[in-house]
């Protein structure tokens, strides 16, 4: 199958022409291809940064429940998913060429009774995190997910579960074996220990003070700040009336949350947009979350960039390149104008194959 494209590309609004033969780009022209779109806009695919393909409410899943929280996220045009933990193994996955390309974290590493139950897994000595986290890089695809804080029930808040020197040698464990390391963190404390030990990304990160932004950028740490998940906060504060402090702390950090995500933004951290889709956020989201980072204080191109081409780049994979994987948008609409049409491109291309 040859195919022809031609409009606007992101961010500069210059002309993009681009052949597909094989699945793949071409830069030069191809001979009897059919053009299947001709003027608006041209993208490569959505990225959701933190997404979880393979979890449900209650953990696992079988795999067709998997293929079709994937198939939810192409419709919508998030052609890359960063998993960002899962404890179903979606590798069968990747043979199926109309599902978007998925880069996994492994499985959540996390404390006994200190995350969501049948999520993670449970290291009772935490000096078996090192181990443990050679393991998961082996198992992800260049990620690995720790849990960074949650609520100690003995402490009755949020609270880190692993000592700083710990961090600091499984961290260096992960870089040496290839891989880079992220963390879910909701709260303060557990953000300068993570830092400190060289992370390369915080989850959610509402915990975020001045201090901690100015660490982040001498580390280069990223933020995938999740901004519609967090409007969760309330919620999940009520449900927790047994611990008043935990609850209290959850709406605090979630009224803080947009001025907090503005002053990193401003400072400049760099920013990916996710869904944390999977859990209490249903699947085919990200046009949601770009448009909730416009109220960090991103430009809609800024905004669509942190799920798009400044993602792609972030994790390293190729956006409009000669040779690359044809994985584009297509849109007779400006993409930047809000959901209604970053949601519903005129064409998906994944691979090569027109949806």
């Amino acid at each position: 199958m040859r195919l022809h494209v031609r409009g606007l590309g992101l961010p500069d609004e210059t002309a993009v022409e681009l052949w597909i033969v094989d699945g793949r780009i071409s830069l030069e022209p191809v001979t009897g291809a059919d053009t299947v779109f001709d003027g608006g806009w041209i993208l490569p695919g959505l990225v959701d940064a933190h997404c979880h393909v393979g979890l449900g409410p209650h953990g696992t899943m079988e795999l067709d429940e998997a293929a079709a929280q994937a198939e939810t996220e192409r419709d919508v045009g998030a052609l890359l998913l960063r998993d960002c933990g899962s404890p179903t193994d979606t590798r069968a996955l990747d043979d199926r060429a109309d599902l978007p390309r998925i880069i996994r974290a492994g499985r959540h590493l996390a404390k006994p009774k200190r995350y969501s139950q049948g999520l993670a897994i449970d290291i009772e000595d935490e000096s078996q995190l090192p181990d443990l986290v050679v393991e998961q890089a082996h198992r992800g695809d260049g990620w690995v997910k720790l849990v960074g804080d949650w609520i100690d029930r003995d402490v009755g808040d949020l609270a880190p579960l692993w000592s700083d020197d710990v961090l600091k040698t499984a961290i260096e464990a992960a870089h040496n074996h290839g891989a880079r390391v992220t963390a879910h963190v909701f709260g303060e404390d557990a953000l300068p220990g993570l830092i400190n030990a060289g992370i390369d990304c915080i989850e959610h990160g509402t915990g975020l003070t001045d201090d901690i932004i100015d660490l982040m950028l001498e580390h280069g740490t990223a933020l995938v700040p999740t901004l519609i998940n967090i409007e969760n906060f309330p919620g999940i504060a009520d449900s927790a009336k047994r611990y008043p402090a935990y609850g209290a702390h959850m709406r605090d950090l979630h009224a803080k949350c947009y001025p907090r995500m503005a002053a990193a933004r401003e400072a400049g951290i760099p920013i990916y947009a996710g869904t944390d889709a999977g859990t209490m956020v249903v699947h085919g989201r990200i046009a949601d979350e770009v448009e909730a980072l416009k109220n960090i204080g991103m430009s809609p191109t800024e905004a669509l960039g942190a799920a798009c081409w400044e993602a792609r780049r972030w994790l390293g994979r190729p956006g409009m390149d000669d040779g690359a994987s044809a994985d584009l948008l297509c849109y007779s609409a400006d993409p930047r104008q809000g959901p209604e049409v970053l949601n519903r491109p005129d064409l998906v291309i994944l691979r090569g194959q027109v949806f």
